[in-house]
């Protein structure tokens, strides 16, 4: 397999595993939710390698279907590399914008998109499947990144999405048409694309030319390639008396008692003088697939520019700009999340932009009664004024705006989380920056076992955090330096952990005062804080 070489890959490609777990601050006043919550639908503000970092004790295999939109790297979007990797070189990329001028622009993309990449597919489902928007800038550069990342035979298409609905005739050489859609599955042999809904234009080929009670019907072939030697019968028009049989090289494509159930259930068409060559009816009452999806994501299905401008202009009517220079239109979003997901999917967006994918969502949910919920991260200041703000709206409804369907309201709610302090483990040593209970029990339920952490389990009172495959698992821990110097697992708090339930207990805290034949005894594995969280890790 064809390799991608870039300056700074090396220093790259475990940067992810570096990054530090940061808390995820709930804020009440700007979530839609009576309860916030980590399985609400979320909005997360701030930088998305730390999100999605924050993300794994909750979400990790969990996601059924990525979307992103990260920057192109046109020269023109002014992004700049912020990852703090510990390199001379790549420090002095820091804050830096990212021009036309800058020789190692693509460079400094690929090492902006393997980190993320990284973490999105660890948060992927086995049967997940990530959805990329793209140009021709970096298509090919990621075609191979992802090639190495997710692997070549994970590879499912390169969509392409008609962008504009005219050509644009002051193109120098070509009118840019289209946009890329890169699709790959985190394991292929798991996966599968749905069907999308069929059309309006689809169903319109269904007449009712004779009036049958059963509803409109189209004509379907009777005849099928080569020959058969029971495939030769006459089949007489009950109108006229005028006989038919299979042409020569041909034959009927059902038997011929079959053949006669049909003429008697009416569902054999010999046209409206009963001269015509027969056929049969299918209704469109038993029609139940949908489409399949073509490679070539035309406009009329999927939306184009203009539409997406309009769509987010109508959301926000009341401001004197677009408040979104480079929005993704509806209709192509919510098609790619019906190919790639379940009613019940988890849909993760890190590059959120103005919030599409979550309108999305909802307006599948609300189509369908799906349960669909989404992720969306933002690192832009802009995350509460556009990005949850459009949520917002059409939740709650846009009577005032000129665009009928965001009249009525959309049942829904949404989380809003900001990116807190990093949790790091050494603080507790020196006491500085201590992380809550809940936070610390995250971390470290997720880094000892694996497993999805679920935060209802947490009893403080007993300080259980949890249970894996293997343990039931306590955390002896208060955030406060005073009370740390205190704590360690006695005798007395060893006999309060509850009854032994066939699983071995363990338990972490800054110290015991138990040897290792009572631990055995206790059925309890002790691991010491903040040293020994990775001590249980499969």
């Amino acid at each position: 397999m064809a390799t991608l070489d870039f300056k700074g890959k090396s220093i790259i490609q475990n940067y992810h595993l570096t990054v530090k777990y940061h808390e995820l601050l709930p804020q009440k006043s700007k979530s839609m939710t009576d309860k916030v919550s980590l399985n609400d639908n979320l909005i997360i503000h701030g930088d998305n390698l730390k999100a999605l970092k924050a993300l794994l004790p909750t979400y990790a295999g969990k996601v059924k279907c990525i979307y992103i939109d990260p920057p192109y790297n046109t020269g023109n979007e002014n992004w700049i590399y912020n990852d703090n990797v510990n390199s001379p070189m790549m420090q002095e990329w820091l804050g830096k914008t990212v021009d036309k001028e800058d020789l190692t622009r693509h460079d400094k993309w690929l090492c902006l998109m393997t980190p993320r990449l990284k973490l999105l597919k660890d948060l992927l489902k086995e049967d997940g499947i990530i959805f990329i928007s793209i140009d021709d800038n970096e298509i090919h550069r990621l075609r191979l990144l992802m090639d190495e990342l997710f692997g070549e035979g994970n590879f499912i298409a390169q969509l392409g999405w008609q962008k504009v609905y005219s050509p644009k005739n002051q193109s120098t050489y070509f009118s840019n048409d289209y946009e890329f859609v890169l699709c790959y599955a985190k394991d292929l042999s798991k996966i599968e694309i749905n069907l999308l809904p069929r059309t309006t234009e689809m169903d319109s080929r269904y007449k009712n030319p004779d009036n049958d009670p059963r509803g409109d019907w189209k004509s379907g072939d009777l005849i099928a390639s080569e020959e058969r030697k029971n495939g030769h019968y006459i089949v007489k028009s009950p109108k006229t008396g005028k006989e038919f049989d299979a042409p020569p090289g041909k034959h009927w494509s059902c038997s011929k008692e079959n053949m006669e159930n049909f003429l008697a259930d009416n569902r054999i068409w010999f046209g409206k003088d009963g001269t015509a060559f027969p056929s049969m009816k299918q209704f469109l009452s038993e029609v139940k697939q949908g489409r399949k999806a073509s490679s070539l994501l035309m406009y009329k299905d999927y939306g184009h520019t203009d539409e997406a401008k309009k769509e987010i202009k109508s959301i926000f009517y009341d401001s004197e700009k677009i408040p979104f220079d480079t929005p993704k239109p509806l209709k192509l979003i919510k098609n790619l999340i019906t190919l790639g997901s379940n009613k019940d999917s988890i849909i993760l967006d890190s590059f959120a932009g103005s919030g599409t994918t979550g309108h999305a969502v909802l307006d599948l949910n609300q189509e369908d009664g799906g349960k669909r919920k989404f992720i969306l991260i933002e690192c832009e200041n802009y995350a509460e004024k556009i990005t949850s703000e459009r949520i917002k709206r059409i939740i709650e409804g846009l009577p005032k705006s000129t665009d009928i369907s965001l009249n009525k309201k959309l049942n829904g709610s949404f989380s809003y989380f900001e990116l807190g302090k990093p949790i790091e483990m050494e603080n507790i040593l020196s006491g500085k920056n201590l992380p809550t209970y809940k936070e610390l029990a995250r971390y470290i339920f997720y880094t000892a076992t694996g497993e999805e952490f679920e935060e209802k389990k947490i009893n403080e009172k007993r300080q259980f955090i949890g249970e894996s495959k293997n343990y039931e698992i306590f955390l002896l821990y208060n955030p406060d330096i005073t009370s740390l110097k205190k704590t360690a697992l006695t005798l007395e708090l060893a006999n309060k952990l509850g009854e032994f339930k066939g699983k071995r207990r363990l338990v972490f805290a800054p110290t015991k005062y138990l040897d290792n034949e009572q631990l055995n005894q206790l059925k309890i594995d002790f691991a010491q804080l903040p040293f020994e969280i990775y001590k249980f890790a499969e």
